[in-house]
């Protein structure tokens, strides 16, 4: 149920001094945060000193009372900004900078900050899910197997160099050699068995910012998506990717889906994970939905498949 934000809040804009648009970005977040101003709201712009500095800040300004935390970077900042807000009355919101910034994306934000703040001016708190992963919290998805090895592998100086391009860099070079790997799967009880490409469980439905791999995904249902990809090899994962794209899953045996609330993911051979595009480390390791947990500032505009009916 979506709550109105008060008439004069008070907001923390935390900025990674170091994301991949970051020239001049201060002056251009006290742009953005002037509009803000000019109705009432008390603005403060901080940058972010080192990793999971952010976690630390939007945990701080919690407690201190602020009524919205906007992550002003990457997937990697929203993501620490999450795990500073899950569990308090402080909402999430973003300014889209950085490599990639998917929440935006499935939020439908312009990429203009200057649009994006007006946006927010009329926007609503909306209460949403996030996965849990070990003691990890995630607002997107986490990878497990060829995902999280490419997400291992990308190198800090060309992801912000490159972009997402980074990544279909790195995923060219590993999908040759990458063999699928036994693994043992519970999904809420259920064992699943099989040799495992890759994992994506999913609170939201954007993969990469670009494909909705888990497209029937709610951020407010109390429930993970989760889409396993078997086989032998990533050489033969275009045709898996093509039953997903084509929403033809259903007739390939090797392409699973499950709607959960707890995964155990576990194996002789230990998988990487990531999580919200960052690399978080291996299995065995356990996933769950914690519903009902962050608030987030949201759009009237918003892509009303995100959420459920109410």
């Amino acid at each position: 149920m979506a709550v109105l934000l008060p008439p004069e809040p008070r907001v923390l804009i935390l900025f990674n001094p170091f994301a991949g648009q970051a020239y001049n970005l201060k002056q251009t977040l006290e742009n953005a945060a002037n509009i803000w101003r000019s109705k009432g709201w008390d603005v403060e712009v901080r940058p972010t000193k080192a990793p999971g500095d952010a976690i630390l800040q939007a945990r701080l300004a919690a407690e201190q009372g602020y009524d919205i935390v906007v992550a002003a970077g990457g997937d990697g900042t929203v993501n620490e900004v999450v795990n500073g807000l899950v569990g308090t009355r402080t909402a999430l919101a973003v300014l889209p900078i950085g490599t990639v910034n998917i929440w935006a994306r499935e939020l439908g934000l312009p990429m203009d900050l200057h649009r994006v703040a007006n946006a927010f001016l009329t926007a609503q708190l909306e209460l949403i899910d996030v996965g849990k992963a070990g003691e990890r919290f995630f607002l997107l998805m986490a990878g497990i197997g060829f995902d999280g090895a490419v997400t291992a592998q990308i190198n800090p100086g060309e992801k912000k160099r490159l972009g997402i391009f980074a990544y279909v860099k790195q995923t060219l070079q590993l999908a040759w050699n990458y063999q699928g790997v036994r693994s043992f799967i519970r999904i809420d009880g259920k064992r699943v068995r099989g040799r495992i490409l890759l994992i994506i469980i999913g609170n939201s439905q954007l993969y990469g910012g670009i494909v909705k791999l888990t497209a029937h995904a709610i951020v407010n249902d109390g429930f993970l998506d989760v889409c396993i990809i078997k086989g032998h090899s990533m050489l033969v994962a275009p045709l898996r990717l093509l039953s997903v794209f084509t929403r033809r899953y259903n007739r390939d045996p090797k392409v699973v889906y499950y709607r959960a609330q707890q995964i155990e993911i576990k194996g002789k051979k230990l998988l990487p994970v990531q999580v919200d595009g960052d690399y978080l480390g291996k299995t065995p390791m356990n996933f769950q939905v914690v519903p009902e947990s962050l608030w987030v500032l949201v759009p009237k505009t918003v892509d009303k498949s995100l959420w459920k009916n109410e």
